[in-house]
């Protein structure tokens, strides 16, 4: 996708960064949190909000925020208090929002993403925690909202970025880094499409080398990571064309269109001051100690350039390989098993990124769903580098073949199919002569400098072997009679 160039503006991109937590309850009740039930079956008097009812704070959704800000190299403030932010919409039902307005829970941080010409640090000013709302649904042409307040209560954190973002690569590549980074610490599923990972992304334009600020406008609820490439590009388009015609810029709230590639205003954008936030009175402070924050850091996986490094290290792939493996956390542990029962492990790398990958992407299955054992996909790598089966056979039909007969090993199909390699070169060397017997014309072809046809020569003796013979002792045979 090209990007924004200029060379009288530069963008300035700050992104808030919404992430569901996958506790079992809300932040602030025992109501379940699942998608997609059912609407207003996942609801009680506290996150309706009734009078006389009392929230209390989920312990496990502190601790995932530890966990993302430990990630991060955050510092984990030590006291902090809820605000109530207020404002009323009719998927909020108690009228205000329960969130970390002057004590978010992690300040600062930074993560590292890979863009097309060079590594960068995009650095975080804060992560706080906070409840989601409900939804409004508009369905068809139907003149009513429907309200549905199941997702009122899911505990959120949102990221903030500092305005350190200056392309729609830099924002594409960071949400990219996020969602992969939730889901390597099993805080959030990173499902856009359900809303479980969603940004508001904030723009503004400024001339090339000046300080201050432009006016900044905010895309709101952008559900896809291509799209918020998109509406960034559309949105430093719209906006260098009016300072160009030398338009004002106001502050405002817009919303993105997927359909037309273009954003349209939603409303003026509110200050804080129309929030009214104080402090939540029915909540205590919170107080987070060291040993709490040392006890979260002693559940903490490898995080994704950890994994990378150790998949370099201690297997000794190439960088690539070890990106593409380390992309999600399941993939490098099924490599990782496998390895313990192979030592080509370049192989069973390649294997993952070539036949098994594309079945993947055909089949719509992740690795954890993957019907071959990491103990038989590296017994088939084996049976390879060994020389006991071809690769073109064992990817297009052992492979397949394991998926769908789990009870037997890649061995015991092979022996069972008579797929191992023919080694016998007599029979070999007959094949070859019968090849050569039949294609008269074609040999005298080749002798007249017509090099390509030993590929019509070793195609049939294949053929003749039924895809069991080794393909670089056919060639070197077939070259042997050929210059005789």
């Amino acid at each position: 996708m090209s990007t924004f160039q200029s060379t009288i503006y530069q963008p300035v991109i700050g992104l808030e960064i919404h992430a569901q937590l996958q506790t079992d309850s809300k932040i602030f009740a025992s109501d379940a949190v699942r998608f997609g039930r059912e609407a207003n079956t996942l609801i009680s008097p506290i996150s309706l909000g009734h009078p006389g009812t009392l929230p209390f704070l989920n312990k496990k959704v502190v601790e995932y925020a530890i966990k993302m800000g430990i990630a991060i190299g955050s510092e984990i403030n030590e006291w902090q208090y809820f605000d109530r932010k207020n404002y009323f919409y009719p998927d909020l039902p108690k009228g205000y929002q329960i969130t970390q307005d002057k004590t978010p829970i992690c300040l600062g941080g930074k993560i590292k993403v890979k863009l097309k010409s060079e590594e960068k640090y995009i650095s975080f000013h804060h992560i706080h925690l906070e409840e989601d709302a409900g939804k409004s649904l508009h369905e068809g042409d139907n003149p009513y909202s429907f309200i549905d307040y199941n997702r009122a209560g899911t505990p959120l954190i949102e990221m903030v970025t500092d305005p350190t973002l200056h392309s729609s690569e830099e924002a594409f590549a960071l949400v990219s880094e996020v969602r992969k980074l939730v889901r390597y610490l099993g805080i959030c599923d990173g499902n856009m499409e359900e809303g479980s990972l969603r940004a508001d992304v904030n723009i503004s334009l400024r001339p090339i080398g000046a300080d201050k600020l432009g006016t900044k406008v905010e895309i709101k609820n952008m559900n896809s990571i291509r799209n918020i490439q998109r509406a960034i590009e559309f949105e430093c388009t719209r906006q260098a064309a009016m300072l160009d015609a030398g338009e004002i810029i106001i502050q405002e709230t817009r919303t993105f269109d997927a359909h037309t590639g273009k954003t349209s205003s939603m409303r003026v954008k509110e200050t804080m001051n129309d929030y009214r936030y104080f402090p939540e009175p029915d909540l205590a402070p919170l107080h987070i100690s060291q040993d709490w924050i040392n006890e979260v850091k002693n559940t903490m996986p490898l995080l994704p350039w950890e994994q990378e490094k150790e998949l370099i290290e201690q297997f000794g792939l190439p960088a690539y390989d070890a990106h593409f493996l380390a992309d999600t956390k399941e993939m490098a542990l099924y490599f990782k098993e496998a390895a313990t029962h192979t030592k080509a492990h370049k192989a069973l790398s390649n294997w993952l990124m070539g036949p098994v990958k594309s079945h993947m992407n055909e089949h719509v299955v992740h690795i954890q769903d993957l019907k071959i054992s990491p103990k038989n996909l590296a017994e088939i790598v084996d049976l390879v580098e060994l020389g006991t089966i071809t690769h073109n056979l064992a990817a297009h039909q052992l492979f397949p073949l394991c998926i769908h007969d789990t009870t037997k090993t890649p061995k015991q199909l092979v022996d069972e199919y008579g797929w191992a390699l023919a080694d016998n070169n007599e029979e070999l060397l007959q094949f070859v002569q019968e090849v050569i017997s039949a294609f008269p014309d074609k040999v005298k072809e080749y002798h007249k400098g017509k090099k390509g046809l030993i590929a019509l020569f070793i195609g049939e003796v294949m053929k003749k072997s039924k895809g069991k013979a080794d393909p670089k002792l056919v060639n070197q045979l077939v070259q042997e009679a050929l210059a005789q």
